[in-house]
């Protein structure tokens, strides 16, 4: 008795690894077992998701803070500062959810994965250098400068997601063939350099050199130019004193442009792309091959059972113990019950190993709900009614309702742009609106009448809808009770906390919102948005590996530059020293500096003008990490994602494309098995190999 509750607890733990993807290589005894599934349980989860948030949280508290309604130095009111030992005694509290995390972790994997397991190691050592920043931290009571463990935090993140290391370890592959193009434009750069400290060297008439005291001066100085060139920021105010003395020189920009941009940085996207494109496909196979394992485990564990002939050539698995087992497996109810469902119907009593992995593909379904079925009316008006309110053109009517909507608020607001507030009547845009959403409340109810209310809130694009419309309704009413109705002259003074502008302005800006609501009636729209919030999903881990990035550049530019801008009395050295004291403020408004740059809008020339400005000495070092931000961000990241995209993006639209029209119950591959055509059955053999290398799990044959 006691060994085929082990067995069922076993074959429980192992469907549940298939279902989440996750690796068999644990202990199978009981204890383990039961440790295993609460370290899995919902809320363990929940609350170490949460302690990795609170833990990166901290940097928006810590000081220096940027927990202030502007950014802006000049005029911000200091930041609190939390007292010494708040924030580490919360520290404190996350390193050891932290050690719980990687023990039960190193435990329940055992000494032989452990050593095979870097990112548990790493893990180990991360938390080690923490602790003893900590306490370093103590020990000079809060006031050192450099926190190394604010650094190492996105690790957590990092090693908590698989999808990530996956990703990760997707990109690292793909370096060796992106350190080439990077070379590549590297000696691009080297020799184009070389070309303009030739070209616009210095000459004896000093009023000739404008280009050359702006620009190409020295080697650091030519070099950042033509760097900054070709991100295109600088463009075309690089070449403005070249060109205006005499237009030849154009053709040096024109070249150094052409083939760094058009050829060297496409270039390295195609490589990237070609390199990374089998990134999804590899990662879904891997999963395939878990999931596979993981169901054919507990096949394993399961047939020692059923009593068969010692002769017997195949074993089989009773029905009784996988209804057993499926009542203590915690799966979507839809796939238990699809399965039990199919157990009933099932004429035979026992199961073989390939009847037993095809019971368990439902999980590789996920299904669309049928929508309800349309009230039935006796009447002959009504039955006319919901025909008429329940047809498509009624949809289409309502679109171009919508778009007339839009159409005016466009004219009044075109009519009113040079308008004084108080020369402004708001009484036509009021009339209007109103008018309009009457419409929108009137056209909401005629379609719950024709479709019910079920069936009309099962569709996404109506409870879209139907909710903005409540939105309008409530903002109009509210608007009606403090100012009264649209009248000529209707332009009342502030009363609560929006005045009637603003209260017109948000219910404006929720109507050109509700024009989102053709989207479902174009086809081809609806394919690419439909598209696009699918990749959501599997852009994921990438998007979290992103992060990581960003956060870690971050701290390092506030250790960096912390404390080096101060506000300056003339009015562009203030602009270019607020620019970088986001450095200086906190994480948050770092990264919104590292975005821009990344994006290209702010970039590493402004920001060194600054340093020209007040610290003379830093500038060149300064650079070092702005170039390798952009090296990170825009020649790589960037094009890793670009890749990324276009991989999901073709693969679904070729897929949308040639799908069949939808019944009213489909089956859809679920976003990890989206290559589900293309990819390959795990074979016998390789099944049970891995299995015989488990390192706790002994089988009988």
């Amino acid at each position: 008795g006691a060994d085929n509750d082990l067995y069922i607890n076993q074959a429980v733990v192992f469907i549940e690894d298939a279902i989440k993807y996750r690796s068999i290589n644990h202990r199978v005894d009981s204890k383990s077992l039961w440790l295993y599934r609460w370290y899995y349980s919902r809320i363990c989860q929940w609350i170490l998701g949460l302690t990795i948030t609170v833990i990166l949280t901290l940097a928006f508290i810590e000081t220096p803070s940027s927990l202030t309604v502007t950014s802006d130095i000049r005029y911000r009111l200091p930041a609190w500062d939390p007292p010494c030992g708040l924030t580490e005694s919360i520290e404190l509290l996350c390193f050891l959810v932290f050690m719980i995390d990687v023990s039960v972790k190193s435990y329940l994997i055992g000494w032989e994965e452990f050593r095979k397991t870097k990112w548990l190691m790493a893990y180990i050592l991360t938390l080690i250098v923490s602790l003893a920043d900590w306490i370093v931290s103590l020990s000079f009571f809060c006031t050192e400068n450099v926190r190394i463990r604010r650094i190492l935090r996105p690790f957590f993140l990092l090693q908590n997601s698989s999808m990530m290391k996956k990703t990760l370890k997707s990109i690292n592959s793909t370096l060796p063939e992106m350190a080439s193009v990077v070379l590549l434009l590297a000696v691009h750069l080297s020799l184009f350099t070389m070309f303009a400290m030739l070209l616009f060297a210095r000459t004896k008439d000093g009023q000739q050199d404008k280009e050359w005291v702006g620009y190409f001066r020295n080697l650091p100085d030519s070099l950042t130019s033509l760097l900054v060139l070709l991100t295109t920021a600088n463009n075309p105010d690089v070449m403005i004193p070249a060109y205006s003395k005499n237009r030849a020189y154009s053709v040096f920009f024109i070249l150094f442009t052409v083939l760094g941009n058009l050829f060297l940085m496409n270039l390295l996207t195609a490589i990237i792309y070609n390199q990374f494109r089998g990134y999804l496909l590899k990662s879904v196979q891997s999963s395939l091959f878990r999931r596979r394992l993981g169901i054919r485990a507990a096949f394993e564990v399961l047939s020692p059972l059923k009593e068969t002939p010692a002769n017997a050539q195949e074993l089989y698995v009773s029905v009784g113990d996988l209804f057993h087992v499926l009542q203590k497996v915690e799966m979507d109810s839809r796939c238990k019950q699809a399965i039990m469902r199919s157990l009933k119907t099932c004429s035979c009593d026992q199961l073989s190993a390939a009847q037993f992995q095809k019971l368990f593909e439902e999980l590789d379904k996920d299904a669309i709900k049928q929508h309800p079925a349309s009230p039935e009316y006796q009447s002959r008006f009504m039955r006319k009614m919901q025909f008429a309110f329940g047809h498509p053109y009624f949809g289409y009517l309502g679109n171009v309702v919508a778009l007339a909507n839009i159409v005016s608020i466009c004219v009044v607001l075109v009519m009113d742009a040079d308008k004084q507030p108080s020369e402004r009547d708001d009484f036509f845009l009021g009339a209007i609106n109103c008018f309009f959403i009457l419409y929108y409340l009137l056209e909401m109810l005629l379609k719950i009448l024709a479709m019910g209310l079920k069936r009309y809130l099962s569709y996404p694009s109506n409870r879209f809808d139907g909710l903005l419309t409540g939105i309008l309704l409530v903002l109009e009413i509210a608007t009606f009770a403090a100012y009264g109705f649209p009248h000529p002259g209707w332009r009342p003074e502030l009363m609560g906390l929006l005045s009637l502008w603003d209260m017109v302005r948000l219910v404006n800006m929720l109507i050109v919102f509700r024009f989102l609501r053709i989207i479902p009636n174009m086809k081809f729209m609806a394919l690419v948005v439909t598209t696009l919030l699918d990749l959501v999903k599997n852009l994921r881990a990438f998007a979290g590996i992103l992060v990581v990035v960003f956060y870690a550049f971050a701290i390092t530019g506030i250790i960096l530059f912390k404390g080096a801008v101060v506000p300056m009395g003339n009015i562009r050295q203030n602009y270019l020293g607020w620019i970088l004291s986001r450095f200086a403020a906190c994480v948050g408004w770092v990264g919104v500096t590292v975005e821009q740059i990344s994006q290209k809008r702010l970039w590493l020339y402004t920001v060194c003008v600054m340093y020209l400005l007040s610290f003379n000495l830093i500038c060149r070092w300064a650079k070092i990490y702005f170039v390798a931000w952009w090296l990170i961000s825009s020649v790589i990241w960037v094009n890793l994602f670009v890749a990324l995209l276009l991989e999901n993006f073709i693969h679904k639209w070729d897929r949308r494309c040639h799908r069949e029209p939808l019944s009213d119950i489909e089956y859809q591959r679920t976003v990890e098995l989206m290559f589900r055509d293309v990819l390959e059955e795990p074979t016998e053999e390789e099944l049970m190999e891995r299995l015989h290398q488990h390192p706790h799990l002994h089988l009988c044959r």
